[in-house]
């Protein structure tokens, strides 16, 4: 699993060094009159990264060059590759009456890398993931089996959860699961469903996902508000969590380690919820409002003014961006942290409701038995206990 997250994230880095300011010594082209060699050609066509500054830079100027009957030689002054090599590196001077960050951009120049890194690495390692996840579960299922409650059951009940947060984490639940299939149609749509079902038939399917997914999203936001509210109280790292972690929930050690309302591991979920949903969110609400929200362009220069880029090996990152190439970085991130979270979703969604006998009544009716209470939250009873015992000397 730890392997599949890497390869997950070294693609994303290759992704990025391929849109970095590379600062390698300049290529010879005088025998072309600084137009693009063969070698540049043999790179490009191997898919290889190619600076392309020295034919955005190339102006037309040719007396140079080699003759026109020579390979590669310059046909002229001016052309229409001048004309195009403008508008490709956006220097021409363009002109319209749409009032549109993105309307004056006529070739956007990065577009094939994206659809390349989606359909590959992105498709790849984001399934290679989720099912790297799924497969160490049934793992642990076949080796650990399922968590019983060890002690005897007393028939008695501890709320847990009121109605008001069995509905927000229901809500987040719910509006999750149909934003992650939608979302895997809008990805898999030209790979595979469009050649199994025809263009007509995933037509329709498109577009009923799309508008789900565009207004659950709201549901979803909504959601991770609530649940942070709610519980953010409770999930702040104490000492306890230390112990937790070192008997591995009680799987290391034996015994149940004490723990208050949530444990080690469900504050791991619980911030991977807010932190990695946020992110989502953000990104999704770019994908919302096309080109009205950038966010690349932005980090990547706070990212250069801290040195990391460059700590990692990928050097400066292209600040300089199209609003094209802002919305498909946003697409890419919003699908790469949505896979992570999915992973991590699914084995939440594994210890609440087969991995653990008693766990699904916490969001099924608020009630707990309070056997698996003690056993799981021994410190959260006793704050309970505490709080019931000092009601009623109060009455």
């Amino acid at each position: 699993m730890l392997r599949l997250i890497c390869a997950f994230f070294l693609s994303l880095s290759c992704a990025l060094a391929a849109s970095a300011q590379e600062a390698e010594a300049p290529r010879d082209r005088s025998a072309t009159g600084g137009a693009q060699t063969l070698e540049d050609i043999m790179e490009r066509q191997q898919g290889l990264a190619v600076d392309n500054a020295f034919r955005s830079e190339l102006n037309g100027e040719a007396a140079a060059a080699a003759a026109t009957t020579e390979q590669l030689g310059a046909r002229g002054g001016a052309s229409d590759p001048d004309l195009w090599r403008a508008l490709r590196f956006d220097s021409a001077d363009v002109t319209t009456q749409i009032q549109h960050p993105a309307a004056t951009v006529l070739i956007q120049d990065t577009g094939m890398w994206w659809v390349q890194f989606r359909e590959g690495p992105l498709t790849t390692y984001g399934f290679g993931l989720v099912l790297g996840m799924i497969g160490l579960l049934v793992l642990f299922y076949l080796i650990r089996g399922r968590i019983r409650i060890d002690g005897e059951r007393t028939g008695r009940t501890i709320l847990r959860f009121t109605s008001i947060e069995r509905f927000a984490h229901w809500l987040l639940a719910g509006s999750f699961i149909l934003l992650g299939l939608t979302g895997i149609i809008s990805l898999l749509g030209r790979q595979f469903l469009i050649p199994a079902l025809g263009p007509d038939g995933f037509s329709a399917i498109a577009i009923g996902a799309k508008w789900i997914h565009n207004n659950v999203s709201w549901a979803f936001m909504l959601a991770i508000v609530l649940i942070f509210f709610f519980w953010v109280v409770h999930n702040l790292p104490d000492r306890t969590d230390i112990n937790w972690l070192l008997k591995g929930g009680g799987i290391f050690g034996g015994g149940h380690p004490p723990a208050k309302k949530f444990n080690a591991g469900q504050k791991f979920i619980f911030w991977s919820v807010i932190i990695l949903g946020g992110s989502i969110s953000a990104s999704g609400l770019s994908l919302l409002f096309p080109f009205e929200l950038p966010m690349f362009a932005a980090t990547f220069e706070k990212l250069n003014q801290f040195g990391i880029p460059q700590l990692i090996g990928l050097g400066e990152l292209n600040t300089d961006l199209a609003p094209h190439t802002e919305m498909q970085y946003a697409q890419l991130w919003h699908a790469i942290v949505s896979f992570v979270l999915f992973a991590i979703v699914i084995a939440h969604i594994y210890i609440g409701s087969v991995g653990m006998e008693g766990a699904y009544d916490a969001m099924g009716s608020g009630e707990v038995e309070e056997q698996w209470a003690r056993e799981h939250h021994s410190l959260w009873v006793e704050e309970v206990k505490a709080k019931e015992a000092q009601a009623g000397n109060s009455a």
